[in-house]
């Protein structure tokens, strides 16, 4: 994972909380990059590129409107961020680890909370879904369930329904579950949308906010 975007310089990302913010189906890093400015100032924010090439934009996993896709692919794109995520964090000495991610992002950001749920404080999933599969499943309910806002507009029609009621049923039994509706607002991220993730995120990671001085 060579291509990452950064909210802060180097030299001030030690000791800071990390949220690792993942881009959705056919955009890039800088789609979350351009979320920085509006989310907690205490946060060191990373927005690493996906691996696939999806029509010129990028892709964690190849997928189509039935979210069918190959676990073997899905994991490995896990098990690369993971891996990368272990030496940003022997290289920073981050003080803990929250993940965001939109649409298929959200995908992701699930799969490494299932991987690793150890790992995470917090997780905000934005206008997305979790992956059904028979594997993950075999080890959940999780032992170890956190913080989780799931943002969207309940009138989006990219995710298809099935998905979606998997997804609600999914965040109930494993995570810590707050709901957050914008109608009108479409397979998108709104403004007023990105104020609440903000204030879930500074209510559930220590470090996060940072007063205006």
């Amino acid at each position: 994972m060579d291509n990452i975007l950064w909210s802060r310089p180097e030299g001030e990302r030690a000791g800071t909380p990390l949220l690792l913010m993942l881009h959705g189906y056919g955009s890039d890093e800088a789609r979350m990059a351009a979320m920085f400015k509006d989310l907690p100032k205490g946060f060191t924010c990373a927005a690493p590129r996906a691996p696939r090439d999806i029509a010129g934009g990028r892709g964690w996993f190849l997928l189509d409107y039935f979210l069918v896709n190959d676990f073997a692919e899905v994991v490995g794109a896990a098990s690369a961020v993971l891996a990368w995520l272990d030496s940003v964090m022997e290289k920073y000495a981050f003080s803990s680890v929250s993940v965001l991610g939109f649409s298929q992002g959200m995908a992701m950001a699930t799969t490494l909370i299932r991987l690793r749920p150890e790992q995470f404080t917090a997780g905000v999933g934005l206008s997305g879904f979790v992956l059904h599969n028979e594997l993950l499943a075999a080890m959940e309910p999780l032992a170890v369930q956190i913080p989780f806002l799931w943002a969207r507009d309940p009138a989006d029609v990219v995710i298809n329904p099935d998905a979606t009621a998997f997804t609600a049923d999914w965040l109930v039994d494993n995570t810590e579950l707050s709901n957050a509706h914008y109608a009108g607002m479409g397979h998108h991220i709104g403004a007023t949308e990105l104020a609440d993730v903000s204030s879930f995120l500074t209510g559930h990671v220590s470090g996060s906010f940072v007063p205006r001085g």
